[in-house]
């Protein structure tokens, strides 16, 4: 298994530089199987979405159905999938970003009982208590 970094994956998903669009193309469809997927660790997650916000101006919708793309694709294997399931599906109803709800699903799983924060925008999701 061999880890793919944001740069490489944005290449490949937006294909707007040739040369680099055409070696990340060829690496991920040529060494990225079922049998050795590669590795997409929860950092690169959150970068892919802030590439694609920031640097192309995607909007939620579109960014929503990248991060599902990737997370079907069954020649990648996510770091702490199920994590990353729960956070999508926060990100899709709520207004915080999807690093956030990484971060409050991230902590349920490691056994903290919510995750405390001055972050307005997670208001009324269980998995976060506002510090007042």
């Amino acid at each position: 298994m061999v880890g793919i970094d944001t740069n490489v994956l944005i290449r490949y998903i937006v294909q707007d530089d040739p040369i680099q669009a055409k070696l990340a193309t060829r690496f991920i469809e040529h060494n990225c199987t079922t049998d050795t997927p590669g590795f997409i660790n929860w950092i690169v997650l959150c970068e892919v979405v802030w590439v694609l916000k920031r640097a192309y101006g995607y909007n939620k919708p579109i960014i929503i159905n990248v991060l599902r793309q990737i997370l079907l694709t069954a020649e990648f294997n996510i770091e702490n999938s199920d994590v990353m399931w729960k956070a999508l599906k926060e990100f899709e109803s709520g207004q915080a970003d999807f690093s956030d709800y990484i971060i409050g699903n991230s902590n349920l799983e490691n056994g903290c009982e919510y995750t405390i924060t001055f972050d307005k925008s997670v208001s009324g999701n269980p998995n976060f208590l506002l510090l007042k």
